[in-house]
């Protein structure tokens, strides 16, 4: 029996598909700093892929513990797509983490 089969709805290439991949198993690795260049190097060739911008969010909330730039990211993904429930629940969870002076 195979894996989950998903719906490739960013239009995404093979290449991307596969250096998504190797960002998200490099991170389960604990190897942010490879995660974090493979994905700002596909962000710096299209600065709209909504799955970069979500796994750079992540990484930066979770990995890092940088909330206010996982914030940023999630923004931008909320700019371009409203009605991204990923992204707005993952925005609010580290909002909470902000601290306002």
């Amino acid at each position: 029996m195979s894996g989950p089969v998903w719906k490739n709805i960013y239009q995404l290439s093979d290449k991307q598909i596969s250096d998504l991949d190797s960002a998200e198993e490099l991170m389960q690795l604990m190897d942010i700093n490879s995660a974090e260049k493979i994905l700002l190097d596909m962000l710096a060739e299209d600065s709209q892929c909504v799955p970069v911008l979500n796994n750079l969010g992540h990484m930066y909330g979770r990995y890092l513990s940088e909330f206010e730039k996982a914030v940023e990211y999630y923004d931008i993904v909320l700019q371009i797509e409203p009605d991204n429930a990923w992204a707005r629940d993952e925005r609010r969870r580290y909002r909470r983490y902000i601290t306002y002076d």
